[in-house]
């Protein structure tokens, strides 16, 4: 599968590195998908990662300046009108509005909670915990997903192995099937 099918990332997975960093790999060409996101959606991020995680504000501008070169495309405007018209939690219903008007169909996060079935469904768009989402991406191209995973592990000097180990603090079942696919 190669094609640039729209997802939105929310703030809380682009904040959460290890993940986006492996997603954003994905999204490179040869694309296994179109990654999306709005001025609200980084703003959040970029938050999260000063104010939670504890990055220097340095370091977390250069990742924004880093999304925004890599994926100039994948900046969604002119979403605002939908807001009202969406009925998931109030603080995510940007997300939600965002993945309209860009007509993405999948919303990556890990606050599921906020993206109830019943308030995307009229929209026909699905809200999808990112270990599931790279769990499909593997099925369909375990071999570009390994040789991503390969390519960080070897960056970070890490074997892979203890690379998918760091990644099962935030994706315990991918990280788990994975390390199982390499034993047997």
């Amino acid at each position: 599968m190669r094609a640039d099918f729209k997802v939105v990332l929310d703030a809380c997975v682009l904040a959460n590195y290890g993940v986006a960093n492996l997603l954003l790999l994905l999204a490179e060409k040869p694309r296994l998908d179109l990654p999306l996101w709005s001025e609200i959606i980084l703003t959040e991020t970029r938050k999260t990662q000063i104010l939670h995680l504890g990055w220097p504000e340095r370091i977390a501008e250069s990742f924004q300046r880093q999304l925004r070169a890599a994926f100039p495309e994948s900046l969604v405007a002119g979403y605002e009108h939908m807001m009202d018209q969406c009925t998931n939690d109030p603080k995510d219903r940007h997300v939600l509005a965002c993945a309209i008007q860009s007509k993405a169909e999948v919303i990556l996060t890990f606050n599921l909670k906020d993206f109830q079935t019943q308030a995307l469904a009229p929209w026909q768009i699905i809200a999808i915990h990112p270990q599931d989402y790279l769990l499909m991406l593997f099925e369909l191209e375990p071999l570009h997903v390994m040789d991503q995973i390969g390519g960080i592990s070897q960056k970070r000097g890490l074997t892979v192995e203890d690379h998918l180990i760091d990644l099962g603090k935030f994706l315990p079942e991918f990280a788990t099937h994975l390390l199982d696919q390499l034993q047997s």
